[in-house]
């Protein structure tokens, strides 16, 4: 409903001023949606904004085509408010199964998120990644894309070649119950110290990408079984935090069947091509005065190289290709798609974003000092399950335990993807398990106090009227979710879903203690009972939305 009246409403404004783009937008606290195309036309017509918005807000009042929306003209803003039949529609839309699905689009997309080096376990600095993509992922599947979800497996770098080195070298064995990626994050870090006391292993590790480069059957399988038993291992975190990829791209391959020497002969014959020692573009041209290499002076491919190969094959295979990636990868991401544009190939739409860290700092998997993403689960689950029993010590300890893993995720994945991500941030479990602080088991709380309040009411005859200011807000509120999904999608923020959901259960809590809903009574209370009906269905649409569980009971 709220898109549909958005669309009619800036035809009727387009039609009236003549102007293409009418600046609508949402309203705020004060109206549904609002248009500032008073200050556009002030220039041309040079007359006061004031002026002009009182104009357009008295021709389109008197258009019938309107219906039960409100015009009007506040200083030189147009707002338009929603009356009382679509506020009922709204929260009528809102008790639909799946809301906010919108229509299948024909649109194919491929978004690749977290691709972490396999020489280790997911830390807390990867994590935003994941936590990024895969909020995006679910929100392009609720917004009817045809979409996959992508993990690009580097397994030919150097990060490899030394565990690789390390597995045929070291003898270490692994320990009981260790899962793998924990156990190619050893063998990795030990090789890393003997490196250090030897440094002419360096020629034995480059020796060993040259062999996987040209083919070399026992290389690439050693290769490969290192980068499998770490790649189970992250699979099984991935799935802890509740992300889900459908396909795992391995790098190698655009080696094997030969894409990345085509990459090489479409480069040659750039006029920004040089070949010297190596092989590198020169894109100055685009405002970068480092070289782009794409070959070593030994013949071997470099990541950048097998990386144009990866997005050429993704360009031809998916209408829109969006990467998550770090800040860190500023430079390398904005050559990748400066080349490919020169290529002639479609660029990806990039989200870099700012690293989530602990108070603790910073994190190296090379030095071994890094708090992995298994280990922060953990003690947020520990402390989680301390917190549910406090408050439900009657429930069975199993009970218990599961809701504290779900909080636990709640916890983890609200408090990093509800900041923007060009904005780093830093995880404190103590606010992310605040209960009453705006976290993501402070919206839980709301959908299961929802669940709550519909299970001691009972039997209801559904009704539709509001009128009190809470009531007005909540519904208001409703109707803007399926819009929340196309902006987020649009955009490529996820934030906007978390901001979403919390102002929801910040607006249902204070209608929740304003608006008596049990001890009101007829069509007051059948009305208020729909309301949070539509309150619980959309946050439950919501959370699903986030990765978060919407539980019944905590």
């Amino acid at each position: 409903m709220f898109q549909e009246k958005y669309h009619q409403i800036e035809r009727m404004l387009r039609a009236c001023t003549g102007e293409e783009d009418v600046l609508l937008t949402t309203g705020g606290d004060h109206a549904d949606l609002a248009s500032t195309v008073a200050f556009k036309l002030a220039k041309s017509e040079k007359r006061p904004p004031r002026e002009i918005a009182a104009e357009i807000a008295e021709r389109i009042s008197a258009d019938p085509e309107l219906g039960d929306i409100r015009v009007e003209a506040t200083g030189p803003y147009i707002n338009f408010v929603f009356g009382p039949s679509l506020l009922a529609e709204a929260v009528r839309e809102a008790l639909e199964p799946d809301y906010g699905n919108h229509p299948r689009r024909p649109e194919r997309v491929v978004l690749e998120h977290t691709s972490a080096n396999p020489n280790g376990p997911l830390h807390v600095g990867h994590i935003r990644n994941t936590v990024i993509g895969d909020t995006l992922a679910r929100a392009f599947r609720k917004a009817g894309y045809p979409l996959e979800v992508q993990y690009y497996l580097n397994d030919m770098g150097r990060q490899i070649a030394i565990v690789s080195w390390g597995f045929d070298h070291l003898g270490l064995a692994r320990e009981d119950g260790e899962k793998g990626d924990h156990y190619v994050a050893r063998v990795y870090i030990a090789a890393n110290r003997e490196i250090e006391k030897n440094p002419a292993i360096t020629e034995e590790i480059d020796h060993l990408m040259q062999k996987v480069e040209r083919g070399d059957a026992e290389t690439v399988r050693k290769f490969r079984a290192a980068v499998s038993l770490c790649a189970e291992g992250i699979k099984t975190t991935l799935a802890a935090l509740g992300a889900r990829h459908d396909r795992f791209v391995w790098e190698s391959d655009f080696v094997r069947i030969g894409d990345v020497d085509r990459i090489f002969e479409r480069v040659r014959r750039l006029p920004q091509a040089h070949e010297d020692e190596t092989l590198w573009v020169d894109l100055s041209g685009e405002g970068f005065e480092k070289k782009y290499i794409l070959r070593r002076s030994d013949g071997t491919s470099v990541y950048s190289t097998r990386d144009l190969a990866y997005h050429t094959w993704k360009g031809h295979n998916y209408d829109r290709v969006i990467d998550v990636l770090g800040a860190d990868h500023k430079l390398i991401g904005a050559q990748l798609q400066a080349t490919l544009t020169l290529l002639g190939e479609k660029a990806p739409e990039i989200v870099f974003f700012e690293f989530v860290s602990l108070p603790e700092g910073s994190m190296s998997t090379r030095a071994g000092k890094f708090v992995s993403a298994d280990d922060l689960l953990d003690e947020v689950t520990a402390k989680a399950f301390d917190e549910v029993t406090v408050r439900r010590p009657e429930l069975p300890e199993d009970e218990r335990r599961s809701i504290a893993r779900s909080v636990a995720v709640a916890a983890i994945r609200y408090d990093i993807v509800k900041v923007s991500p060009e904005k780093s941030t830093v995880f404190n479990w103590k606010e992310a398990l605040d209960f009453e602080r705006q976290s993501g088991p402070y919206i839980q709380y709301a959908h299961a106090r929802a669940c709550s309040i519909l299970e001691k009411a009972g039997e209801f005859t559904r009704a539709y009227r509001y009128e009190t200011e809470h009531e007005v807000a909540l519904a208001r509120h409703l109707a803007k979710f399926p819009a929340v999904v196309d902006e987020t999608v649009e955009e490529l923020r996820p934030h906007l879903l978390a901001a979403y959901a919390r102002e929801l259960a910040d607006l249902f809590n204070a209608f929740y203690h304003y608006d008596p809903v049990l001890k009101s009574g007829g069509e007051t209370r059948n009305s208020r009972l729909a309301l949070v009906d539509a309150v619980r269905n959309t946050l439950q649409e919501s959370l699903l939305t986030l990765g978060i569980d919407a539980l019944r009971n905590m």
